[in-house]
């Protein structure tokens, strides 16, 4: 059975608006192409407006007004396609896209492949700060 999250899994990287440098996906250019082409959302891609993936103080930043947005509500009942937030250290700057209760799709600086992975066992049960819902998932998913 093929799912939308199996095309992504090992994908090598590709351009989006600047967002992948030096070959090396993060989870935030991952987040970006799925929405565009799974459910046709355009997110801001911040491009240029990070100097590098280890830089987690102006991810954070970056983090809180994204989810400031009044476009992102939080939720206790995650779906497919909210937006999984994770601690990294004192600071939230970790984003997994939900394939369903429980899995993410998500990429890290360890190996910069996405991944499909368990949330709520493991390293990252104890760091979910989250999830997050976009507006228009939610009247695309009501249409």
């Amino acid at each position: 059975m093929s799912h939308w999250a199996n095309g992504y899994v090992t994908m090598r990287h590709c351009e989006i608006d600047g967002l992948v440098k030096s070959g090396a996906w993060h989870c935030w250019a991952l987040a970006v192409l799925v929405y565009r082409q799974e459910i046709g959302i355009v997110l801001p891609s911040y491009a240029g407006r990070f100097t590098s993936l280890e830089e987690q103080a102006e991810i954070a930043a970056l983090v809180d007004e994204e989810r400031n947005e009044a476009v992102w509500g939080r939720t206790d009942s995650p779906c497919t396609f909210d937006l999984a937030l994770f601690r990294q250290g004192r600071m939230e700057t970790h984003i997994g896209i939900v394939v369903k209760p429980g899995l993410m799709l998500h990429v890290t600086l360890d190996d910069h492949q996405p991944k499909l992975e368990q949330y709520e066992t493991g390293r990252w049960r104890h760091r979910l700060a989250g999830f997050y819902r976009h507006a228009q998932a939610v009247a695309r998913s009501a249409a």
